[in-house]
C-alpha cells in the first residue's frame, strides 16, 4: 500500500502526551493498537509536515481557509 492508496478501513486516532514526557499517536482499528511513541522534536517535524503537506492540498485545490473544512454541494 502507497501513500495514494485508498483503504475502507475505520480507525480512531489519538494524539497526546505520555508521562515518560513523549508524544503518543494512538491508532486503534479492527485488530490493530498501534502506540507510536516521538521525542517532542519529533512530534513537532511530524506536525510541520502535516501542516505543510495541508498547505499543498489547499493550494493545489486553490483553496483559501483551513484545509480539511467541509465544502457545501457545487452548483
Amino acid at each position: 500500500m502507497s501513500i495514494n492508496s485508498e483503504s475502507n478501513i475505520a480507525a480512531n486516532l489519538q494524539v497526546g502526551p505520555t508521562d515518560k514526557g513523549m508524544v503518543r499517536i494512538y491508532v486503534e482499528a479492527p485488530g490493530i493498537d498501534l502506540p507510536l511513541d516521538f521525542e517532542p522534536e519529533e512530534a513537532i517535524e511530524i506536525a510541520e509536515e502535516l501542516m505543510a503537506a495541508a498547505e499543498a492540498v489547499s493550494q493545489t485545490r486553490g483553496k483559501a481557509g483551513k484545509p480539511g473544512k467541509p465544502k457545501g454541494p457545487r452548483r
